[in-house]
């Protein structure tokens, strides 16, 4: 697969999230259950503007996620017919904290957000990060309207 890469301004470590954005994360993590959801996330380097679902097609779905090319193609044309890129992907853990497992260290993509919803507490936690270098970087979410 093809990522497009974005970066984050030097010193800058927060990210915009519509509302209606992050419930439709939360509101498909909820439905795929016990299972991962995943998705990819539309906008520019300081704001997510949509999130696109996509099809789980990992071999354990409930353990790990596998964005199905044929969505992240469908993805692509859509951010680029509305003058935006995909510039992360999320995915939710349906029985842990929203922090990157060793899984997803080791499938990282540099310059990439991930957002990650989990659903181990009764209330559903929404966390951002970025890879590069060999490392997590936590970004700060801003909820916009």
């Amino acid at each position: 697969m093809h990522w497009r890469r974005h970066g984050h301004r030097d010193g800058d470590r927060s990210l915009t999230i519509a509302r209606v954005v992050e419930a439709a994360i939360i509101a498909h993590a909820r439905e795929a259950a016990p299972h991962e959801c995943c998705g990819l996330l539309v906008g520019d380097s300081g704001a997510i503007v949509d999130a696109i679902r996509a099809s789980n097609v990992a071999d354990d779905p409930t353990r790990r996620y596998l964005i199905d090319p044929a969505d992240h193609l469908r993805a692509l044309r859509d951010a680029r017919h509305r003058s935006l890129d995909v510039i992360g992907a999320y995915h939710s853990h349906p029985r842990s904290a929203p922090i990157p497992s060793a899984t997803d260290a080791a499938e990282g993509f540099s310059h990439f957000t991930y957002v990650i919803v989990g659903l181990a507490a009764e209330t559903p936690e929404l966390r951002a990060w970025s890879w590069g270098d060999g490392n997590f970087t936590e970004l700060a979410l801003v909820r916009g309207r």
